[in-house]
């Protein structure tokens, strides 16, 4: 076990006795991966749900950044001072949005050891022979499959991408918003020639938990669409 693994360890072993129970529960390594997936996926919800309302908390006061910024664009100091008070004026800590993602790297990190290599970290008998079990049209989840799942993984990857430029996309961001369209297309043409090399197992994951976030997301925009027609509303 290398040194990194090592340290995802932390995080890996108690998810990996959760995916043997779910295995022992459940007698079918594809549809327990399947289960955890959307477990692990539920329990992240809160941390993401958070950072939408960062990110409308942001918005509503949006106007007064950009007055900001035209008023002190001489000046960049003065500028990055004047945001900072108005920050704390609005009771508002653009780290904060930073902190679930922060959170949730390693979780998503020690998953991929995991699911990548599940003998290193699970010492059930019964579990280790379920990872070579045959799933749908794959016939061993620990090897690759050459494209089905692979392609579905990337265009679910792409939807993903989609939903969450909808959501975050606005007037004043092009350089980002650029980065982000070219991000829309080349992750996942990455997913996909990963997805081809990874375990099917992997791929299942990461197929199940993008198909999680484009429900996730599709019902968050609407309700981020209510919520910003409420303020707009209230102005």
């Amino acid at each position: 076990m290398t040194t990194y693994e090592k340290v995802m360890a932390i995080f890996a072993e108690p998810m990996g006795h959760l995916l043997s129970f779910l295995y022992n529960t459940i007698n079918n390594y594809g549809i327990a991966l399947i289960v955890f997936t959307l477990l692990v996926r539920a329990c992240l919800f809160p941390l993401y749900a958070s950072q939408i309302k960062s990110s409308i908390k942001m918005k509503e006061f949006q106007p007064k950044i950009q007055a900001i910024q035209k008023k002190y664009a001489h000046d960049r100091e003065l500028m990055n001072m004047k945001i900072m008070e108005l920050y704390k004026e609005e009771n508002f800590n653009p780290m904060k949005g930073c902190l679930p993602m922060l959170i949730q790297m390693p979780i998503i990190l020690a998953l991929f050891v995991l699911l990548r290599n599940p003998i290193a970290f699970i010492d059930d008998p019964q579990m280790l022979m379920g990872v070579h079990e045959a799933f749908l049209w794959v016939p061993d989840l620990s090897q690759p499959d050459p494209w089905i799942l692979p392609i579905l993984a990337g265009i679910a990857t792409f939807i993903s991408f989609s939903l969450t430029q909808s959501m975050s996309a606005t007037a004043d961001m092009g350089s980002t918003n650029a980065m982000m369209k070219m991000m829309r297309y080349f992750f996942p043409i990455m997913i996909v020639w990963l997805g081809r090399s990874f375990p099917a197992g992997l791929t299942i994951y990461w197929f199940t938990g993008t198909l999680f976030m484009i429900v996730q997301t599709f019902a968050m925009n609407k309700w981020k669409a209510k919520k910003m027609s409420t303020l707009k509303a209230g102005a």
